[in-house]
């Protein structure tokens, strides 16, 4: 795999997700590096003009009408050992991969005034594999800097970090992977963790995995229109030309392709229930949430976000706002309801294929009737995991409380708008696994129908992993297997 090249610009999510779940590595070219070393100049003559400069010679939040005298390298070592306060489960390998990357990424752009040297510490660290231990608990959204002091004091010899599989002091582990701490210059401190690189780093994973849940929600819906024989006359393109909503016409015309086939069959009813009927619409608003969550993340991705941030070019050094998150948060809220609304018909597409019979199909997809349940008990399983979806679609962002003093009197909670997002993707594909093993069920079932090429395709991905129902048998077992395939990657369909 090719290493990913900081420019400064261009990183995407799936540059993201190729670094923290890929291991791919990262290089820097030397445009980056000029423009840290400018940056750092620039911040060296603010600062010895005598400028109150954040962080650097003043303190931090409520702290910020005291000056910082004596020693402001050692300072900066302070700034981090007392802003450690995060608590809590630690974050994965992958997450504390990708929030590495994004605040490499960041630091690219080079409006932060961090010496180029830690810079390139923290480079070498993520390359190296040496992973601080993160804890989850402790960021509102207002930058991330509780929790990113994990990365800070790691490159400085401080912490815990794993290392080649194993957790160790991170002094251990650097030296372990032939690398030194790195000794921190005015405001490199605050630098490292002043940015909100763990909510977009951890955004970015979040929107690999719902791509990847929304090609295979497609395939179920598609693979459901087949087993329920569905009226397909819904994808007609000049329905979706006539609304064109949102998303709606690309979800359409992808439902279109799975289905296609030489010879369509002829509609068995006039109009379906809403979850199969309206499957376009609800998949086309996902789409657009999706989208516009992936260009918060990659604005994020690509920008400088510090405060202060250093205009190298301008040779200013000003205060910002840049860290608040509020678009990145509301765009992760928007597509958490998205999720599940879409998780919503689905699990209604399930109970319609695993109810007492439609469409000519048997009750509960049993193939043996009388008292067999068939699949009719997953339907408590499936309606349990849209209560926990729904639970977790409830806005989170406005919950804050006033901070350091009223100083830090608003914030975003973008940390956890975007990790319940994540935690409704992972239900969400648990019912996929359900719709898919309903569907294919649902097609065995059926006498002489004959797929169209993509979704027997996707029948015998299903088929692969779960045997069709012919007696009672327990089903929870065969949802999780289907279920790890879809989610590890192993699909194929």
């Amino acid at each position: 795999m090719n290493a990913l090249v900081l420019t400064g610009s261009g990183v995407s999510v799936g540059d993201v997700a190729s670094v923290a779940r890929g291991g791919r590595k990262v290089e820097v070219t030397p445009a980056v590096l000029e423009r840290l070393e400018q940056a750092r100049k620039v911040l060296d003559e603010a600062a010895a003009s005598g400028q109150q400069i954040y962080g650097l010679n003043t303190g931090l939040g409520a702290n910020l009408g005291t000056s910082v005298e004596g020693d402001a390298s050692a300072f900066q070592r302070q700034l981090l050992e007392g802003r450690s306060g995060a608590v809590g489960d630690a974050l994965s390998e992958a997450a504390v991969r990708a929030t590495m990357l994004a605040r490499v990424a960041m630091l690219s752009a080079g409006g932060s005034g961090l010496s180029p040297n830690v810079y390139a510490a923290l480079a070498d660290a993520l390359n190296a594999g040496v992973h601080p231990v993160m804890p989850s608990l402790g960021s509102i959204g207002a930058g991330d800097l509780v929790m990113m002091t994990a990365i800070g004091r790691m490159l400085i010899g401080e912490g815990e970090a794993d290392y080649q599989g194993r957790r160790m002091p991170a002094a251990k582990a650097l030296m372990m992977a032939r690398l030194a701490p790195v000794d921190l210059a005015p405001k490199d401190g605050l630098s490292l963790i002043n940015a909100s690189a763990a909510s977009t780093g951890g955004g970015a994973l979040a929107i690999a995995d719902a791509l990847s849940a929304f090609v295979q929600q497609q395939q179920a819906g598609a693979l459901t229109m087949e087993g329920f024989s569905a009226n397909r006359t819904i994808l007609d393109p000049r329905l979706h030309m006539a609304r064109p909503a949102a998303g709606q016409q690309e979800a359409a015309k992808e439902l279109n392709r799975l289905l296609a086939r030489a010879e369509a069959p002829a509609p068995t009813t006039l109009q379906d229930p809403l979850s199969i009927r309206c499957m376009p619409s609800i998949h086309g608003a996902l789409i657009e949430a999706i989208d516009r969550a992936r260009q918060a993340v990659e604005i994020e991705l690509n920008a400088a976000a510090d405060n202060p941030l250093v205009l190298g070019e301008d040779g200013v050094v000003m205060s910002t706002g840049n860290f608040h998150t509020a678009s990145l948060s509301l765009a992760f809220e928007m597509l958490g309801l998205a999720i599940a609304q879409s998780a919503a018909a689905c699990a209604a597409r399930f109970i319609q294929l695993t109810g007492s019979g439609r469409n000519g199909l048997p009750k509960y997809l049993s193939p043996v009737g009388g008292a067999s349940a068939g699949f009719v008990p997953l339907q408590k399983t499936v309606t349990a995991i849209v209560g926990a979806i729904r639970h977790k679609a409830n806005p989170v962002m406005l919950d804050f409380l006033p901070v350091s003093e009223g100083v830090e009197d608003h914030a975003t909670q973008t940390p956890l708008t975007v990790s319940k997002c994540a935690e409704m993707i992972v239900l969400w594909r648990r019912l996929i696994a359900f719709e898919l093993m309903a569907a294919a069920q649902a097609v065995d079932l059926r006498d002489g129908l004959t797929l169209a090429p993509a979704t027997a395709a996707i029948h015998g991905a299903v088929r692969a992993l779960v045997q069709p129902l012919k007696e009672d048998r327990p089903l929870g077992i065969d949802a999780d297997m289907l279920n790890t395939a879809l989610a590890n990657g192993t699909w194929q369909a």
